[in-house]
């Protein structure tokens, strides 16, 4: 007799450009869920650069989650704050980090208005070794209904953002092709 084990959750997600669409028009596989999502405007890159507007190609994990409020959910995060920032200044030494504003540098608000940043992962893409000017900022995070063009990263609409995240393993990570 076997004895059926309970799944602990979805460890991969695979992420590729919607065949025939726009270069930004992608699909996520997380086990048998299939969603739209939004990539980079420019489709996805093997050499990303600092504003390129790309997806970085490559398998990355999902370190944690900066929430707007508490959801259900086993990967690390902790509640965002007004005056979260991430540094995308590629000429400081604080390159692809997290930051608390006020600051001078160049920076991604974590703090939106938006709608987008409600839910912000963040992948584990030129965090160690940084490496200035191959890109930063790249979240995992809610898209427009449209599922307009990211600035590199990868978003869902929020109603499936919301479907997945109770369903994500500790060390969940993010396959780009």
């Amino acid at each position: 007799m076997s004895i059926a084990r309970a799944t602990t959750g979805v460890t991969l997600l695979r992420v590729a450009r919607r065949i025939g669409g726009k270069p930004h028009e992608g699909r996520l596989a997380a086990g048998s869920l299939v969603l739209p999502c939004a990539i980079g405007r420019s489709g996805v890159a093997r050499d990303k650069r600092e504003g390129d507007g790309a997806t970085p190609a490559g398998r990355w994990r999902l370190l944690y989650f900066y929430l707007r409020r508490p959801c259900p959910m086993r990967l690390p995060w902790r509640l965002a704050r007004p005056d979260d920032i991430w540094c995308d200044d590629a000429g400081s030494f604080l390159y692809n980090r997290p930051l608390r504003a006020p600051s001078r540098l160049g920076h991604e608000e974590i703090w939106r208005g938006d709608g987008l940043y409600h839910v912000v992962g963040v992948m584990d893409y030129n965090i160690v070794p940084r490496v200035r000017g191959r890109g930063s900022a790249i979240f995992f995070h809610i898209a427009t209904d449209d599922l307009g063009p990211t600035a590199g990263c990868v978003a869902l609409r929020a109603r499936d953002m919301a479907r997945l995240l109770p369903r994500l393993a500790r060390g969940a990570t993010i396959y780009v092709e």
